[in-house]
């Protein structure tokens, strides 16, 4: 996917595009997280689609629950939700900052082979 040090550094529109990709990808993962939670919301925790859209949101963003939680069920999915959403933070970084460090070391590496 990525071109070798051997390689010259790829063209600006190239890149641009590779970047794109990597914005379509994470944008699928936030989106396909986003539904999971909404849908965990409204059937586990008893919550209407708006509030469940809202919690699962305010949850992947990092920012916490806003409504109460209904039964046991509601309340363990909310807790593995937010241990997920976490992990769905650290993942989409590392995809949307691939190309880029990819991009600034293939640069160095090639300024120091002259």
């Amino acid at each position: 996917m990525y071109e070798h040090r051997r390689h010259g550094l790829l063209p600006l529109r190239a890149f641009l595009l590779r970047f794109a990709s990597h914005l379509g990808v994470s944008s699928l993962v936030i989106a396909g997280s986003l539904a999971i939670g909404t849908i965990g919301y409204h059937g586990l925790a008893r919550q209407d689609w708006t509030d469940a859209f809202l919690n699962a949101s305010m949850i992947l963003s990092g920012m916490g629950p806003v409504g109460e939680l209904g039964g046991p069920a509601g309340k363990l999915f909310a807790a593995f939700y937010a241990l997920y959403s976490g992990l769905v933070l650290i993942v989409v970084t590392g995809i949307l900052l691939a190309p880029i460090l990819h991009r600034v070391l293939h640069r160095l590496h090639l300024d120091q082979e002259g």
